[in-house]
C-alpha cells in the first residue's frame, strides 16, 4: 500500500527550531516527526512512501538516505521550487500514488494513536472517494457532515465565512485530523493548477461525489506546530514510556 507523507511545511510556528532545519526533522523523545510518521504508516502495512520536500529538503532527503530509508521503499516528491500546498502536493506526487488501492496521506505534524487499519475498512465499505479522519476538538475551522458522515460544508465560527456543498437537514461539525484516504480516481477530477488546497477541491466535488468523515475517538492526536506542542508530546511519550 502506498503512502504520502506532506513534509514540505515552512514550519513558522515552530520558529526558531526551523531556522535551520525542516519541521520534519524537529525531535521529541530522542526521534524526528519525520520518523514517528514513517513508522506509523508503515506499522499499518504501508510500505511504499513518497515525501514531498520544501524547506530544507536535502536536508530530509539527506536523512532518508542515512537510515536507509527506514528498510521502505520511500521516494521523494520534489517542491523545493514551489510549494504546492496540500491539493498541489498530492497531484505532483500522482505519478507515484496512481493505481487501483487508496492511498493514505499524513501530515508529519501530527502525532496520533489512530487505527489506520479501522480508516481502510470505513473507507472501503462507504466506496468513498476521499475519506478524511476528524474529531472532536476547538478549532475555529470546522467541516460539516450529514449523519451519515458525508461531507456537507465547511465553517469558519469566528468570521461566519461557510460554504455548502449539499443541503442537509443534520449538521455535524468536526475538526480534520492531518490524515485521510484517497482514491486515485480523484486525479482525473482535478480541474485546480499549481498551489491549491485540499478542503476546497473536496467541497467542490463533495456536492456529486462521496467524500466521508472517520470520527476518530483514538486517546491521542496531538498537532505538533509549535514548540509547546513538542514538549507537551515529549512529557506524553516519556510518562508513556514512549509506548506510541
Amino acid at each position: 500500500m502506498k503512502a504520502l507523507i506532506f513534509a514540505a511545511g515552512l514550519g513558522t510556528r515552530l520558529f526558531p527550531l526551523t531556522q535551520n532545519k525542516p519541521k520534519a526533522l524537529c525531535e521529541i523523545a530522542g526521534k524526528t516527526l519525520l520518523q514517528y510518521a514513517i513508522e506509523k504508516v508503515s506499522h499499518a502495512g504501508y510500505k511504499d512512501l513518497i515525501v514531498n520536500v520544501h524547506h530544507f529538503g536535502d536536508q530530509i532527503i539527506d536523512f532518508l538516505k542515512s537510515h536507509d530509508n527506514f528498510g521502505l521503499n520511500i521516494a521523494i516528491s520534489d517542491e523545493r521550487e514551489q510549494l504546492l500546498d496540500t491539493g498541489g502536493g498530492i497531484l505532483k506526487a500522482s505519478w507515484f500514488l496512481e493505481g487501483e488501492e487508496p492511498f493514505l496521506v499524513y501530515n508529519v505534524d501530527v502525532l496520533s494513536t489512530i487505527d489506520l487499519d479501522q480508516l481502510l475498512q470505513v473507507h472501503k465499505q462507504n466506496g468513498a472517494l476521499a475519506t478524511l479522519a476528524v474529531r472532536e476538538r476547538v478549532t475555529s475551522r470546522y467541516l460539516i457532515f450529514d449523519s451519515q458522515m458525508q461531507l456537507s460544508g465547511w465553517r469558519n465560527i469566528k468570521t461566519n465565512e461557510q460554504i455548502i456543498s449539499r443541503n442537509t437537514k443534520e449538521a455535524n461539525l468536526y475538526a480534520f485530523s492531518g490524515i485521510q484516504l484517497i482514491e486515485p480516481k480523484i486525479f482525473g477530477l482535478i480541474q485546480e493548477k499549481g498551489s491549491f488546497p485540499l478542503i476546497p477541491l473536496y467541497l467542490r466535488l463533495a456536492s456529486e461525489r462521496s467524500i466521508c468523515g472517520f470520527h476518530d475517538e483514538s486517546s491521542l492526536w496531538m498537532d505538533l506546530g509549535k514548540p509547546d506542542q513538542l514538549l507537551e508530546a515529549e512529557k506524553y511519550l516519556e510518562e508513556n514510556n514512549s509506548a506510541f
